[in-house]
Parts: structure tokens; sequence; C-alpha cells
């Protein structure tokens, strides 16, 4: 059993790297992939722990793309690229400093509607790694604004609310070209997230497939037993890896868990297998 989407103190998780390993570890898992948004550094403390204890640490992040609809959004996940230096690590240093001005403009909007978040309240929330909104909700929760976190990306934070400031997002053609001159694969996430019709969904796996997408996220922490079927048989009508992970968060999405997800999360060893098989030799 492995988990191939998690996420650290790095970017927007509560846990920190080596405590991912740990939670694998835990959980019964052979490997894990850490994928935190935009950034490797986390890689290197996960893979010291994940030695220790015997599992696999696969070197990861997750990117933002340009979705083919303007009602939902597109995230890829990157593996097998380390924290060394190539185009992609470059690309992901530019995001790092977007990402900054990002979170300025978000504490600035949330300041405009009367809402009690700061910059450097947000940088302390995330512990002085890559803030984000998860940290700004867990701001608006600890100050009694919202309930929980999920409450604060719903009324304020999410795609579309009064919160909301829009991120910088790559081409997929661009991302995948950058993934493959670096040595790694890259998987739809969440492939539901992009909000399309079931045949416009099928034409645009199609063409990510034919751009060189190696995987798709049909096995995710939150999907149903359905949906979790009906995107693997797509995935493997395209011949796409069928990839699964948690997207653990730690207390930002407290419902899902390294390794389980909500408790019926089971992505086979075999999985990395195949991933490994489509890097270009």
């Amino acid at each position: 059993m492995i988990d191939l989407h998690t996420h650290s103190t790095v970017s927007d998780g509560s846990d920190a790297p080596q405590r991912i390993a740990e939670l694998a570890a835990e959980a019964g898992c052979s490997a894990v992939a850490l994928t935190d948004h935009d950034r490797l550094d986390g890689v290197e403390e996960a893979r010291r722990r994940a030695d220790e204890l015997g599992i696999t640490l696969v070197a990861g992040c997750e990117l933002s793309c340009v979705a083919p609809a303007a009602a939902g959004s597109m995230h890829v996940l990157v593996y097998f690229v380390e924290p060394t230096e190539g185009p992609l690590q470059d690309k992901l240093a530019e995001l790092q400093e977007v990402r900054d001005h990002r979170n300025r403009a978000l504490a600035e909007r949330l300041g405009d509607l009367g809402l009690p978040v700061t910059y450097d309240e947000m940088q302390e929330e995330a512990r002085g790694s890559g803030a984000g909104r998860p940290h700004a909700a867990a701001i608006l929760v600890r100050k009694g604004v919202v309930g929980s976190v999920r409450e604060a990306f719903e009324q304020w934070l999410g795609d579309g609310r009064p919160g909301y400031v829009e991120r910088t997002r790559l081409e997929p053609a661009e991302a995948l070209r950058l993934v493959g001159e670096s040595g790694g694969v890259a998987a739809v996430a969440h492939p539901l997230s992009m909000k399309l019709a079931d045949a416009d969904l099928e034409a645009t796996m199609r063409e990510l497939a034919e751009l060189g997408m190696a995987g798709m996220e049909c096995t995710y922490g939150r999907y149903s037993p359905e949906e979790r079927e009906c995107l693997s048989g797509l995935a493997r009508r395209l011949g796409l890896v069928v990839t699964g992970g948690s997207d653990h968060h730690g207390t930002y999405k407290p419902d899902l868990r390294v390794g389980v997800g909500q408790g019926d999360l089971e992505v086979p060893d075999r999985t990395l297998e195949e991933l490994a098989g489509r890097r270009l030799s």
C-alpha cells in the first residue's frame, strides 16, 4: 500500500516532512510521495526519516495548471523530481516568489473585507515555510470568525469567494515539458476538480495523455467508490496509470489521513512501479 499525494509544513500542511514519513509507516505504507505545492524543500528531511523507517520516499510536488474550463481547477502531481538543479526546479523557484506576492495580496484583500488576517500572521502560522490559504483559514478559525477551515474556504477563501486571489498557473504543455526534462512523470490530481462533463473530461484527459501525462489520480481520498471506478475505467481506456493518494494536509483537512484517506484508501504498490516505467530513458 502506498500514498502518492501528501502535504507538509513546507507548503500548506500542518505536519513536518519527517512526520509524513512517520504517518505513512504507521499506516502500513511501503512508500509515500511528498507533493507540496510548488516546492521540493521537504524531500530530504522526509527521506531521511523514511529511510530510518524502511519505507520509500518519492520526491514530488503539486503544480497548479490552467484548467480547460473556467469553472474548475487543474492540479498536476509530479513524481521522481529531486531537489537538485533542473528546468522544473528553476520554475519552482520562480513560482515560490509569485506565491509570496499572492499571499501579500491575499492578506490585503482580507483586510479590505474587514477580516483580521495579516501577512505576518500567515507567515507565523506557516512556521517559516510556504504560507497559503489554509494558513489564513486557520487564523480565521482561531479568531472565531468561522467555525472550521472548510467554512473559511466556503465563505471567504475558495475559488470565486470574496477573499480569493487568483494564482499563477502553468499551461499544461509547459508543465509536462518541464517535468519530462527534469526526469519526472506527472499525473492529474483529483480530476473531478476540473468540473467537466464526462465527455469533456475524457477529451481533456486524452489531450493530456498525448502531451505526455502519465497518470490520473482516480483513487482520491474524498472520492466515492463509484467515482473511483468510473475514473479508473477512463484512465485505462486512455492508457494512463491509475494513481491514488490521500491529499493529506493534517489539521487543515482533518478528514484525510496519510495512507488511508477517509478510511477506505487503498493504492497498490504496483502503481509506483507503473509510474516509474513511464519515465523517459
